[in-house]
């Protein structure tokens, strides 16, 4: 009777035992999230990478919200009327979010000279010529020769000459004469901001209202107004296909789109439009980028 019983109790504990369902564990890999995600018509874990906008390529840019041409155009070292004009703007204060535009003059290469990978030439190994004995040798080379023949080891082969790679070709870069210009400085006041590449991207002059602002060296008027936020009544001189300056704050604008003007000329009366204080905020940019004005300026 008690074997009975003790076959019934194993029995009871086995059908115990095996009405549990536990719930199955899954772990998914990074990979295997992405793949259940596509099957389900949902995004993959890269999507959200993939929908940052690429950078543009050199040569172009892809506007942006509150951007305008004069912006553009001071950022990219150029004339706002040649980016209308390469891009056949016919009304160049109609430019929309994400529209790409030319900002480098048709073809020219945009790339700059750093960037530009540098080729090395390759040598070609080539094999070394057999001379017959009868060639002419220099007149006092024969004893040399003989001599080192008979040091070297029986056998053994004359060492090749070294192959020397011609040496490659400079990328261009800038030109001498686009650097080699004589600044001066745009007005007589002291200097109350220096350059700083995050808060101030020129010089703040201080003066008084109606002080002459002068051309900081020759060249030419490309924009005269007042139509860049932050600038106020703003100047605008490109020197050469290098370096561009710009005046702002202005109270009054004394010179014309496209003319051309002689460093030293008065070209603006200082003010303070768009600014807390009378002053001049005074940039120099070099193809596009602004640069510590202080660094070309003659010492005061």
């Amino acid at each position: 009777m008690s074997g009975w019983l003790a076959i019934m109790m194993v029995s009871l504990l086995t059908a115990c035992a095996s009405s549990r369902n536990h719930a199955p564990v899954e772990v998914r890999s990074a990979s295997s999230k992405a793949s259940v995600a596509a099957s389900n018509g949902g995004a993959s874990v890269g999507d959200a990478a993939g929908t940052q906008s690429a950078p543009d390529k050199p040569g172009y840019y892809t506007v942006k919200p509150a951007d305008t041409l004069v912006r553009i155009a001071l950022d990219n070292g150029q004339n706002w009327k040649d980016l209308a004009r390469w891009n056949g703007l016919d009304n160049p204060n109609l430019i929309e979010v994400g529209q790409v535009l030319r900002v480098a003059p048709p073809g020219t290469d945009p790339v700059p000279a750093g960037a530009r990978p540098v080729v090395t030439a390759k040598a070609e190994p080539k094999p070394l010529e057999t001379r017959a004995a009868s060639a002419p040798v220099a007149a006092g080379s024969g004893a040399a020769a003989s001599a080192a023949g008979a040091s070297a080891p029986n056998g053994a082969a004359s060492a090749a000459p070294a192959v020397v790679a011609p040496a490659a070709p400079a990328a261009p870069a800038v030109t001498q004469g686009d650097d080699a210009m004589a600044w001066m400085w745009p007005a007589s006041g002291p200097v109350t901001t220096v350059f700083d590449e995050v808060k101030s991207k020129g010089l703040a002059i201080a003066g008084k209202a109606g002080d002459p602002v002068m051309a900081a060296a020759d060249g030419r008027v490309v924009y005269a107004g007042s139509g860049l936020r932050g600038y106020g009544n703003l100047v605008i001189v490109k020197h050469n296909a290098t370096y561009l300056t710009a005046y702002a704050h202005n109270q009054t604008l004394l010179v014309k789109e496209d003319q051309a003007v002689r460093r030293g000329q008065k070209i603006a009366e200082m003010g303070s439009t768009d600014a807390e204080r009378v002053q001049l905020h005074f940039e120099i940019r070099k193809l596009g980028k602004p640069i510590d004005p202080a660094k070309l300026l003659p010492p005061r």
